[in-house]
């Protein structure tokens, strides 16, 4: 289901911390701001497609939902199966094992990442259509085609010509071509991920910007490290989150789409 060098990349264990501080934190608590006021009250049937380890899975099952993982990673499946009140298996986004219009809330925190053909991406909107309730919402986060550009000067990758030139691929493609930055990925431009929930036959209700251009400020984990400071950076960003000039710049997009028959 995973290319070797993705499912490789994940083995390594990297994606479990990778949250926890500095622009991965930024990252969570957006996503879960924005989870917080796009999904359904609880209790609702979450399905989350590509949860890795349960990092949304844990705290919405803390809140009252019933969560299931479906994910392409054995060892990601087996550590969000032991969470309180996930279950999890094994499975792909584009073939779900799961019964036509059985969910809530589908989560692709994920698949939209790794699958570098936009046949397969459109599917993984599709099957993610097809389980949904009336009423329901999908929640699919993508890279931002820019992203490796800034994190390369932000971070001092742009020193090595190997990175240079995943960046110049991305730049014209969309295919960031593996390596050890990171592993196979499409980044979308920021007209994108809306077409391609359309083409599955989903109502697009909004695109938003995750983390916008604050991911790039130097002072972000002194602003993280105070309360008061994250409050207002998360209060502040959420209006602007659907800001079309914010959208290029951001590391991650979230689109929010439903269904059409609910329009």
């Amino acid at each position: 289901m995973l290319r070797p060098d993705v499912l490789d990349y994940y083995n390594r264990g990297g994606e479990r911390t990778r949250l926890a501080a500095g622009t991965g934190l930024l990252e969570y608590l957006r996503t879960w701001d924005i989870l917080e006021r796009a999904l359904p009250a609880a209790p609702a049937d979450i399905l989350d497609v590509g949860g890795a380890t349960g990092v949304y899975a844990a705290p919405l099952a803390a809140a009252g939902h019933r969560v299931h993982v479906v994910d392409p990673v054995p060892d990601h499946v087996a550590a969000a199966g032991a969470l309180p009140g996930v279950t999890a298996a094994v499975g792909d986004a584009r073939a779900l094992d799961v019964a036509d219009a059985s969910v809530d809330a589908v989560l692709l925190f994920g698949p939209l990442y790794h699958l570098t053909d936009r046949a397969d991406r459109v599917l993984a909107w599709a099957e993610a259509r097809r389980v949904l309730r009336p009423g329901g919402v999908v929640l699919g986060a993508t890279i931002g085609r820019f992203a490796s550009l800034f994190d390369g000067f932000v971070k001092g990758y742009a020193a090595d010509p190997l990175f240079v030139g995943l960046v110049r691929d991305v730049l014209a493609t969309g295919v960031h071509g593996g390596g050890p930055y990171f592993t196979t990925a499409y980044f979308h431009h920021p007209d994108e991920p809306a077409a391609e929930a359309r083409d599955a036959g989903l109502a697009v209700r909004r695109v938003v910007c995750v983390e916008s251009a604050l991911w790039m400020a130097g002072r972000l984990p002194e602003v993280l490290a105070s309360p008061d400071q994250r409050a207002l950076m998360l209060e502040l960003l959420r209006g602007i989150e659907e800001e079309p000039a914010m959208l290029g710049t951001s590391s991650h997009l979230i689109t929010v789409a439903g269904l059409l028959s609910d329009s």
